[in-house]
C-alpha cells in the first residue's frame, strides 16, 4: 500500500466490493487533497509511486495559492479541470490571505449566501461538470500496467469535487453503493483534528460565524450528500450513461472498466 508522508485524505480507491463478485484493482485510481502540504519524504513517496497522472479539479485562484509539490527526479502529467463548485475550501484560504480584510470578508458572505447544502451542491456540479467528469473517466481507461500511469484525482480537501468525481467512476464499473458511499464518508474522519480545525479558524479569523452549515461545507462529508448526487445520475440513466453524455465513448467506457475492474 502506498503513503504519501503530508497527506492526510490520500488513498487507493482497490478493494472495494463490486456487485458481481470481486473487487476494484488497486494501483490504478487514488485520490487526495492537494499536494502542497507534502514533506520532502512525501515528494519521494510520490515519485516512486505508479501515479503518472494528476487529475486537478482546483480553480486557478486556489492552485495559485497552493501549488502542488511534485517531485523534479521524473515528469507527471496535470490535467487541470477546473470546477467552481466545491472550490469553498480554496475560496476561504484565498480570503484569509486578501491584502483587504474588508472586501476578503463580504466576497466570502456574498459567497456563502449563495451556496447550497452539500447534496445541493453535488447536483449543480454533476449538472456542470459532466465533460471534467468523463476526461478523469478517459484518464483512468487510458492508463496502463507497464508504465506509472496510475491517476490520482484530488482538489483543495479532496472531499467534494474528488468525491463525486470518484463515486461516479466506481458506481459506473458496478461496485457496491454502499462501499461507494462509505469511501466518500470516510474523508471527513481523515481530514478531522488538524486539518478541520485549521479551516475552522480560517474562517473565524476572517469574522465570519462558523455556522452548522458552512461548518458542513468545509470539513463534512455527510454519508445524504453523495446518495443524494448519485439518486440524481441514477434519474439521468445511472452513472454510466452520465459519463457518456459527458463524452466518453462505449470504447474508452468498456477501458474504464477492464483498467478498475480487470
Amino acid at each position: 500500500m502506498i503513503t504519501i508522508d503530508g497527506l492526510q485524505n490520500f488513498r487507493d480507491t482497490g478493494g472495494m466490493p463490486l456487485t458481481t463478485g470481486g473487487a476494484t484493482r488497486s494501483g490504478v485510481l487514488y485520490r487526495s487533497e492537494a499536494l502542497s502540504t507534502l514533506s520532502p519524504a512525501g515528494v519521494e513517496q510520490l515519485a516512486a509511486s505508479d501515479i503518472g497522472v494528476i487529475a486537478d479539479f482546483r480553480t486557478d485562484l486556489e492552485r495559485g495559492m497552493s501549488p502542488d509539490s511534485l517531485p523534479a527526479t521524473r515528469e507527471l502529467r496535470v490535467v487541470v479541470l477546473p470546477l467552481l463548485e466545491g472550490a469553498m475550501t480554496g475560496l476561504a484560504q484565498a480570503a484569509l490571505q486578501s491584502t483587504d480584510p474588508d472586501a476578503a470578508q463580504q466576497a466570502v458572505a456574498a459567497a456563502l449566501a449563495q451556496l447550497p447544502g452539500l447534496g445541493d451542491l453535488y447536483v449543480s456540479m454533476l449538472e456542470h461538470g459532466a465533460t471534467s467528469f468523463a476526461e478523469v473517466a478517459r484518464l483512468v481507461a487510458a492508463s496502463r500496467d507497464d508504465a506509472p500511469t496510475a491517476v490520482l484525482v484530488h482538489c483543495t480537501a479532496g472531499k467534494d469535487r474528488t468525491g463525486v468525481s470518484v463515486a461516479l467512476l466506481l458506481d459506473a464499473v458496478g461496485a457496491r453503493r454502499t462501499a461507494v458511499v462509505a469511501d466518500y464518508a470516510v474523508s471527513a474522519t481523515n481530514l478531522a483534528g488538524p486539518w478541520a480545525d485549521g479551516m475552522r479558524g480560517m474562517i473565524t479569523a476572517m469574522g465570519m460565524p462558523l455556522t452548522p452549515q458552512l461548518d458542513e461545507l468545509v470539513t463534512a462529508t455527510p454519508p445524504a450528500a453523495i446518495e443524494q448526487a448519485l439518486a440524481w445520475v441514477d434519474a439521468q440513466g445511472g452513472s454510466a450513461e452520465y459519463l457518456r453524455a459527458g463524452g466518453l465513448t462505449a470504447t474508452e467506457l468498456a477501458a474504464l472498466r477492464a483498467r478498475l475492474v480487470g
